[in-house]
């Protein structure tokens, strides 16, 4: 009786099978026609409408011949865009994202003028500009038609995501029931920060994670943490990313043994930096085991690689090219029709606040012209969408560690100041953002805990230039009696979405030094580096004082500058102050002097600067205020972060409660380097102990990947 029973039940699993396969092929037939149908409409519509549409002869037809040419014409629109256009995007992969972004408008129009020049039901004709509108319309009615009717279904909104999703994994080994890891960086969102965007309501589904309304039970907790004296994406990103923040002393810097400006945003010097640290902790980074890196400056050792600057220029395969995220987007012309129109508004909404802000003579201003409201459509669009999707494609395909940042927040506080409403408003997208992930996350092959973090905070404040009327270079120039500009020329912004916009047009970053033995002042944030280019090593207090006699004295006694460092021949290092304050860096503990405004564990970043190879030879911290928290930008931002003071210094780390707690007793992480070890601790939790990739075996692989390919 067993043999005879097993066989009944197998053949009713067979047919079970066939019978869910019949019913998911007839919901995609119906699903199929549903959208054909309500693109018809839509187009018999549009003809109603636009006077340079028309979807019969001149002499007029029949109701009937009219709709079954808008039929076909919708129906061969929708095959054309369904099978030309990843074509179409294939053959533009050497053109510029943000150009494609902006040629999607017109690709779609010329695919629609070819649907109804095929069109065999009658004679329909649109002007060119028209056909434009009218495709842009039907792109969106057929993708929100097709994504409501997916909704209420668990394997279609599955094949939905996947399909937006950037998928380059052909073959997908079984995926492990050991949970995954994903990380979400709110680039320059502060602790303080969140907690009040939280408060305000303005994060709903973080508010949900941390249960601040009643009778809700917490799943995060949230844990602020310290950064390094360098406070920005760079330094943070490497230590999290490839376990080391050593030799990198700012946002730019002059090395004076390569006689090069180093800038973290740049590629190459990112591509640089990710050497040296690989080298340094002798590991393949935090994502060597089957991890995806998104939008960020580092690999992390990742396989799977998009949107990542340090690669941006380096030959590699076509699957991991540092742009291969934005072909993936843009190669479904719903998401692109989509994503240009919300890039459109934004760079209205830029302009309309700025006008805005500039009518009620809003204090602190800086100038926001220029590219600057393309720059932010870009950073709050374009890079979330992208972004957002890749990470979504990873959930799905089942990686066993993510790791991606979303800029957009820090772009907008560099010019509208931390807490405008401005910034509040993107802070809300984000949530969204974090909720669609969430939402892919429930539909993975494998359970994922969920963590957001950021890398660095922003402190407010007026700009250097804005209260004092000359820049850090001006004042150099004065102390060493230098002629001085009769007027101040703005200091270049670092602000991280530049340097996304640069790669994505495939344009490099130019940070040539002078030429001449004319020191060399570089801001990052309310942090400056001067340095010397003519004397090969880092010079001393007692060298300075004797070739410049008055440049120490000058920038230490100006009201704008909190204290400087430099390297001494009798103490090794000092802390310099106003009124003549020398304090050795040994007695920095006992005697913090003017680091005494700057908080906790500011001593300890400024002697571990100290002994970077490449620290400059006056490092200059900004006036910092402990009452409102302000700082003085060397660069032109009302938000600013880089140096010491205030909030930048304090990011935060949102993590489950199912995973340890990233410090005990209640301490703060300090350093990124601490933030590395926390989050691979973590994947061993979840994985169990493994031994990561050496350096030399992932740069192995990659070699051997980009011969495969």
């Amino acid at each position: 009786m067993g043999g005879p029973r097993r066989e009944r039940v197998g053949t009713r699993g067979v047919r079970g099978v066939v019978d869910v396969r019949w019913r998911r092929v007839a919901l995609q037939i119906g699903r199929s026609v549903t959208v054909w149908a309500v693109s018809t409409v839509t187009m018999l519509l549009l003809a109603g409408l636009l006077p340079d549409f028309r979807l019969q002869s001149p002499n007029g037809d029949s109701a009937t011949r009219i709709a079954v040419t808008a039929a076909c014409g919708a129906g061969a629109f929708g095959v054309l865009s369904a099978v030309v256009w990843p074509v179409l995007v294939r053959l533009l992969l050497l053109v510029p994202a943000l150009v494609l972004g902006l040629l999607v408008f017109f690709l779609n129009g010329s695919l629609l003028l070819l649907a109804l020049r095929v069109n065999p039901s009658g004679r329909p004709e649109a002007a060119p500009e028209t056909a434009v509108i009218v495709a842009a319309v039907m792109s969106a009615v057929a993708s929100a038609t097709g994504a409501t009717l997916a909704v209420r279904d668990d394997d279609a909104y599955r094949r939905r995501l996947l399909r937006l999703a950037d998928r380059r994994r052909r073959s997908v080994p079984p995926c492990p029931d050991t949970p995954g890891l994903v990380c979400v960086q709110l680039d320059g969102v502060g602790h303080d920060v969140l907690t009040a965007a939280v408060r305000k309501g303005l994060m709903p589904t973080v508010a949900r994670w941390l249960a601040t309304a009643d009778g809700m039970r917490p799943t995060h907790r949230l844990t602020p943490w310290r950064t390094d004296w360098s406070s920005q994406t760079g330094a943070s990103q490497l230590g999290i990313l490839h376990g080391s923040t050593f030799d990198v002393p700012a946002f730019r810097w002059y090395e004076k043994d390569r006689g090069e400006v180093m800038v973290c945003n740049r590629p190459t010097s990112a591509a640089e930096l990710q050497r040296r640290a690989t080298a340094r902790t002798g590991d393949g980074g935090l994502l060597a085991v089957d991890g995806a890196s998104r939008g960020n400056l580092f690999s992390g050792g990742a396989g799977e690689q998009a949107l990542v600057l340090s690669i941006a220029t380096r030959r590699r395969g076509r699957e991991n090219r540092s742009r291969a995220g934005y072909f993936a987007y843009f190669s479904d012309p719903a998401n692109a029709v989509r994503t240009a129109l919300s890039f459109m508004a934004e760079v209205v909404r830029e302009i309309v606040q700025s006008v805005r802000a500039r009518l009620r003579g809003q204090r602190p201003r800086v100038g926001r012209g220029g590219l600057y409201p393309l720059v932010r459509a870009f950073a709050t669009v374009v890079e979330r969408d992208v972004v957002v999707t890749a990470v979504m494609g990873d959930l799905l395909a089942g990686r066993a560690a993510v790791y991606a940042d979303l800029v957009a927040y820090d772009e907008v506080a560099h010019h509208s100041g931390p807490h405008s409403r401005d910034a509040e408003q993107v802070l809300r997208r984000l949530d969204r953002s974090i909720a669609l992930i969430e939402k892919a996350a429930e539909h993975a092959p494998r359970p994922y805990h969920l963590v957001v973090l950021s890398d660095h905070g922003q402190s407010p404040g007026e700009t250097f230039r804005a209260r004092y009327g000359l820049t850090l270079a001006d004042l150099v120039r004065a102390g060493c009696g230098l002629p001085v500009p009769r007027r101040a020329e703005r200091t270049r912004s670092g602000a991280e979405a530049r340097a996304a916009v640069r790669a994505a047009l495939g344009r490099p970053v130019d940070e040539s030094p002078p030429r001449d033995s004319e020191p060399i002042v570089l801001a990052s944030g309310n942090l400056g580096l001067i340095s010397f280019p003519d004397v090969r090593h880092r010079m001393t207090k007692e060298e300075i004082d004797a070739r410049h006699p008055a440049l120490l004295g000058t920038l230490a006694n100006h009201p704008g500058i909190g204290f400087l460092l430099v390297r001494s021949e009798q103490h090794d290092g000092v802390v310099l102050g106003p009124h003549g304050t020398e304090i050795p860096l040994a007695r920095l503990d006992e005697e913090p002097g003017p680091l005494a405004a700057f908080g906790p564990g500011a001593a300890d970043a400024v002697r571990r600067t100290h002994g970077f190879p490449h620290t400059a030879d006056i490092m200059v911290n900004s006036f910092h205020d402990p009452a409102d928290g302000e700082v003085l930008a060397f660069e032109e931002q009302i938000g600013s972060h880089g140096g010491l003071g205030g909030a930048q210094s304090r990011p935060f780390l949102l993590s489950p409660l199912t995973l340890s707690p990233p410090a005990g007793d209640g301490a703060e992480p300090a350093g990124a380097e601490h933030v590395h070890r926390v989050l691979r601790g973590w994947l061993d939790e979840l994985h169990g102990p493994q031994v990561p990739l050496t350096a030399d075996a992932r740069e192995e692989g990659t070699e051997e990947g980009e011969r495969a390919a």
